[in-house]
């Protein structure tokens, strides 16, 4: 049986890391490239408490057009073509993640299509929603309401999913 490895020890890692090893393993968890420089910048980080804190501090200093980058890493809630270029990094994890639409019915995956199409259009960005633990009747909900929003709002909706799924990425990285 194999043990996992303690936060300290996932830390410990991720400081002992190369910068290019690093920067890496990084996208896996944002794919804004500002954010991963600024994160390896705080290396080393001397517990989850002080890497959580700096994800945080750091994504939200950064400007609306690094938020958007990282956005355009995910792939849409339901999209089943995960092979393309931009999504490499992080198409294992995000079908983990919406693992909520696996059981949904084709009538809520074509309605969740549409919605995506519509919410890009409003706000120029994917629909982004932390979805771990959420049935697709849950997020395709939370679209709808959304997609209602001021895009100012809706930016920074988007941006709090973000920084929600970096602690979720973040916290199984050091425990890899």
């Amino acid at each position: 049986m194999t043990q996992k490895t303690s936060n300290a020890d996932g830390i410990s890692r991720l400081n002992r890391m190369g910068s290019e090893e690093a920067a890496r393993v990084l996208l896996t968890v944002c794919g804004s490239r500002r954010w991963i420089e600024r994160m390896l910048e705080r290396r080393p980080f001397a517990d989850s408490a002080a890497l959580f804190g700096a994800a945080d501090e750091v994504w939200f200093g950064l400007e609306r057009a690094d938020w958007l980058e990282a956005f355009s890493h995910h792939p849409r809630i339901g999209e089943r073509n995960l092979a393309q270029a931009k999504f490499a990094q992080t198409a294992a994890q995000s079908s983990r993640e919406q693992s909520g639409m696996a059981a949904a019915s084709e009538a809520v995956r074509t309605e969740f299509a549409r919605g995506n199409e519509d919410y890009e259009k409003r706000f120029g960005h994917v629909f982004l929603i932390c979805a771990t633990g959420k049935t697709a009747d849950e997020m395709l909900a939370n679209l709808r309401e959304r997609i209602g929003n001021e895009p100012a709002k809706e930016l920074q909706n988007a941006a709090m999913q973000q920084s929600q799924i970096v602690r979720i990425r973040l916290r199984k990285l050091v425990e890899s």
